[in-house]
């Protein structure tokens, strides 16, 4: 059957085939492969293919514009980019899925340059005054919901609702007992108000959060009683030192710096500063090709005000012209696109240091990139912690970062610390930062768990003007020998204690030798 099949060439031309025959069937077009995601990336096929999956990956992870009923939106969470654009140069699919409806980044004037030595590593240097400006500013929504009908006994369903009491009147919740929109609400101060009608009684209810939030959204559900509301938050995050950024082939990175416009370096002819500052290490190893084409066709598009069509697998060729001029390849078309409008042909620029004035020793490569903000922010991931809350078995710092605990020093953290010789260092994470208590110990059966305090006998003696009541000191005994000579006061860790006590559930009986000749 297929030498009656008529196929067009895979460039779209008829192959010679006389007009008589046109053709019936044509090849899948190899994006087809591609899925959703995979499709926005530009000129695919000159990257590395793990560059591509990691950006099918953080493409899901951008704080984008996901949607444009955000009024009538009430999300669990919601991630939103305040000035999103559209990238110059795109491919097929941004128009076949309505892509541009929901954009996912910025242009950014990117440099690629060594400077300062703080875009080491995948870290990157962002221009202060272009995220002054708004370049990368986004919001977090999060919707509370509250709904005080949704009780345990059905007798009191009805008995609580939403109202302020009438006693503090100049309370920042409004009449009907929930917050003003627009209100800045800071960590512990009132959210909301609820009335219980049987007992006459008004109770707020205080924000826990660690950060302040603003009321965006209020919204109440019911006609008689107010019962259930949504209070929608928002919480502004900026850009700041630790945020992470990626462009569209997998070249992720974190913001190590804000640096000051008049600190950065400056293109000789234009005066253009860039946005973003990323390190040429960053390409050899990874060999992201495509994002260099990127940065010279959004260069040579935005000079010429058009978009630029990156879809890969595409030939460089003319379709429509039967028989097409001498062929150029990819990178011909756009340096002369440069070329035309008196840039240079490989992308670069003459470029002079934002803090001596002098003119760097090589020309820096330089151009437009789309680059995404990604939902990972410092802001939401830093833990800390000076004193808090212990556990009530093991008495050590408790774990998670919601209920202000701890980073735990585990075994490997250990084990380099004993590598390194560090003793103090060990010592003070693993005992006196951690469960340090001082027990008592029997020097003679050596036990920890047979000991315990004896209430001192009262004395009766002379009040001395001017002299605090005589107090008998405290008493130790070890029950198993029935005395209170030879007990000691040794510093341990608490759990050491517990296991005592656990081998001791077991019928196993775990003593100490003390020694103080030392």
């Amino acid at each position: 059957m297929k030498v009656f099949m008529e196929i067009r060439c895979p460039d779209g031309r008829d192959g010679g085939r006389k007009d008589a025959f046109p053709a019936t069937h044509e090849e899948i077009h190899p994006t087809g492969m591609l899925s959703v995601v995979a499709s926005l990336t530009p000129w695919s096929d000159h990257n590395q293919s793990p560059r591509n999956m990691y950006q099918c990956q953080m493409a899901k992870q951008t704080m984008a514009f996901s949607l444009q009923a955000l009024c009538n939106r009430a999300d669990q969470k919601l991630y939103h980019l305040k000035t999103p654009q559209s990238p110059i140069v795109r491919t097929s699919a941004y128009k076949k899925y309505c892509i541009d409806e929901y954009p996912t980044g910025t242009n950014a004037i990117v440099a690629v340059l060594s400077y300062t030595g703080y875009d080491m590593e995948d870290a990157m240097i962002l221009n202060k005054s272009s995220v002054d400006r708004g370049m990368f500013h986004g919001l977090i929504y999060q919707t509370e919901t509250i709904d005080l009908s949704d009780q345990k006994s059905r007798s009191d369903r009805s008995r609580k609702f939403f109202r302020r009491s009438n006693i503090n009147k100049n309370s920042s919740i409004d009449s009907d007992g929930l917050p003003y929109v627009g209100q800045t609400i800071k960590p512990n101060e009132e959210l909301y108000s609820i009335h219980n009608e049987v007992t006459n009684e008004s109770r707020s209810i205080k924000h826990k959060g660690s950060e302040p939030v603003i009321v965006d959204y209020v919204a109440i559900d019911g006609k008689k009683l107010l019962q259930k509301a949504s209070i929608r938050f928002r919480h502004p995050r900026n850009p700041i030192i630790g945020d992470k950024f990626s462009s569209r082939h997998g070249q992720k990175g974190v913001c190590s710096q804000l640096w000051p416009d008049v600190d950065m370096p400056f293109s000789g002819v234009t005066g253009m500063r860039p946005d973003l500052i990323i390190n040429p290490h960053a390409f050899p190893s990874r060999m992201t090709i495509a994002m260099l084409l990127e940065s010279v066709a959004a260069k040579g598009g935005s000079l010429h005000g058009k978009y630029v069509d990156a879809t890969p697998f595409a030939n460089s060729k003319n379709v429509n012209e039967e028989t097409p001029p001498q062929s150029k390849t990819l990178v011909d078309e756009l340096g002369e696109m440069l070329n035309v409008k008196g840039f240079n042909y490989h992308g670069t620029e003459v470029m002079y240091s934002g803090v001596y004035g002098t003119e760097l020793t090589c020309e820096i490569f330089m151009g437009p990139v789309y680059y995404q903000r990604l939902r990972h922010m410092v802001s939401d991931k830093y833990q800390v912690r000076s004193t808090g809350t212990i556990d009530q078995i093991t008495h050590q710092p408790i774990k998670g970062r919601k209920r202000g605990g701890g980073i735990r020093f585990g075994e490997m953290e250990r084990d380099s610390m004993l590598a390194h010789g560090a003793a103090y260092l060990l010592h003070d994470r693993l005992h006196t930062c951690s469960d340090y208590h001082i027990a008592d110990v029997c020097s003679i059966c050596g036990s920890i768990l047979t000991t315990s305090f004896v209430k001192p006998e009262r004395r009766v003696g002379r009040a001395v003007k001017g002299l605090p009541p005589i107090r008998a000191s405290k008493k130790v005994i070890c029950h198993a020998c029935q005395t209170s000579r030879g007990m000691e006061t040794v510093a341990m860790p608490y759990v050491f204690k517990y296991l005592a006590a656990e081998l001791a559930a077991m019928n196993i009986k775990l003593t100490l030798q003390l020694n103080n000749a030392a």
